[in-house]
């Protein structure tokens, strides 16, 4: 059959219109027959809500295209070409639990660092390697484009453990900064050269004219005076700009909670206090996102998506998928094999680069050695990220308090355990890998303390 067919994991998100919007302004360039979006039984009336409002975007284009709904995935992944994952195991409400349990402590809870960022690894690597295996019996030639939480780690795992090189990870941060920094220095986007290197939501860029003059110190002045284009999910602690000079990079958003991990730790310990923590935000602006998707009449992506801390992510999957589709080699930050681009960590890992996407996948933009402090920096988070990982697969406690040990958000010690002991109890449905570990601490009597998060188990 001709056409592209496309499949979703996770289609009952709240991004999947911006996902529909990027496909169809490049339908002239990707030929899509079908997509085909998949969700679970808890997420149906998401699904169903989602599904209609994709198909009203399709039917308001010039284009002939059909939304599929299903709750099985391997029907979906049956001779798919492309298989894009925005899936959150557990739901907004492990999420919670993973910010409101260590800030019950004093410690930070967030998305895809600290203790939370490595128990959403625990619970969503067994996952997408499930994916994966059932990618090799029913489209081994698909392309998996990952931008499911935390996207460098679960990358690190398909590759790793998954045996599956044919995978592009994704993140929206890179975009923001690309999208951002040229008009502070008066420029378009396609009059900058822009080199990155680290790992996802933990990398560095440097920044060039068309002459290859280095503009880097030009952009890094400007951030302290205009919109830095940090995503919504972050809070907006200056960085020190002496640091800045000194390491000649601009860091990502991401950098606030290591760089000025005092400061942020204060701002995340007074919204849960308060306002509640940003899952918790983010389920009341879900909410109304998906009362807007019900509307009958709505064809196109609501400017309220843009509150999410996602924005943009969907549209670097399509030009991804296009790049690949049309060998296009388009230049895109993607997390793939490191393969020397980036000397200070093994060839064999998986790393945030700056990349040219074609038929064949990514060809990394080798960047170079980084910087001491940089360099230590990154090392330290790659382990932390192996560590995660292999814990992940094979649900070993030792391994999990050495990840919980060696982040640099965690401080280690009898507190660290405890989180991670009630972290395990929380998140015991999704934690099948744990089961040994779990039954061990539940005859411990360990029980949850937050309020919040113990009514949500």
């Amino acid at each position: 059959m001709t056409g592209v067919k496309i499949a979703t994991i996770g289609g009952g998100s709240s991004y999947t219109p911006e996902l529909m919007e990027g496909f169809i302004k490049r339908y002239e360039e990707l030929p899509i027959r079908e997509i085909w979006l998949v969700d679970i039984e808890a997420g149906k009336e998401k699904l169903e809500i989602v599904g209609e409002m994709a198909q009203r975007m399709w039917d308001a284009s010039p284009y002939d295209v059909k939304i599929h709904l299903t709750l099985d995935r391997e029907e979906a992944l049956k001779d798919a070409d492309f298989v894009t994952t925005q899936f959150r195991v557990g739901l907004l409400n492990a999420r919670v639990k993973d910010e409101r349990i260590p800030a019950y402590y004093g410690m930070l809870g967030q998305e895809t660092n600290g203790a939370g960022g490595m128990f959403k690894a625990f619970r969503t690597i067994p996952i997408i390697l499930g994916i994966v295996e059932d990618m090799k019996r029913l489209c081994p030639n698909a392309w998996l484009i990952n931008f499911t939480n935390p996207a460098g780690m679960v990358t690190e795992a398909i590759v790793r453990y998954g045996k599956w090189d044919r995978v592009i990870g994704l993140c929206n941060v890179p975009v923001g900064a690309i999208m951002v920094e040229p008009g502070l220095l008066g420029k378009k986007e396609n009059e900058l050269i822009y080199k990155f290197a680290g790992v996802n939501h933990f990398h560095w860029h440097k920044v060039a004219d068309l002459e290859g003059n280095d503009v880097t110190l030009d952009i890094i002045d400007q951030l302290f005076k205009e919109d830095n284009g940090l995503p919504k999910n972050i809070h907006d602690i200056p960085f020190y700009k002496e640091q800045l000079h000194q390491m000649k990079m601009i860091p990502c958003g991401y950098h606030r909670y290591y760089y000025r991990q005092e400061e942020m730790l204060d701002h995340a310990l007074e919204e849960y206090k308060t306002i509640g923590t940003r899952a918790e935000q983010v389920k009341k602006t879900e909410a109304e996102l998906f009362e807007l998707y019900k509307d009958p009449n709505l064809d196109h992506k609501p400017e309220q998506l843009e509150q999410r801390g996602g924005a943009h992510y969907s549209d670097a999957a399509c030009e991804t998928i296009a790049s690949i589709y049309a060998n296009k080699n388009t230049q895109i930050v993607v997390s793939t094999k490191n393969n020397g681009a980036v000397p200070d960590l093994p060839a064999d890992c998986v790393v945030e680069v700056m990349a040219y996407l074609g038929a064949d996948g990514a060809r990394s933009v080798a960047f170079g050695e980084l910087p001491t402090a940089e360099k230590g920096w990154l090392q330290v988070m790659k382990a932390m990220e192996l560590l995660t990982i292999e814990a992940a697969v094979t649900g070993d406690y030792g391994t999990a308090l050495q990840a919980f040990t060696i982040n640099p958000l965690v401080p280690s010690g009898d507190t660290a355990r405890k989180v991670m002991h009630e972290l395990f109890i929380a998140h015991k449905a999704h934690l099948p890998q744990f089961k040994e570990t779990i039954e061990r601490l539940e005859k411990e009597g360990v029980e949850v303390h937050d309020e919040v998060a113990k009514d949500l188990i």
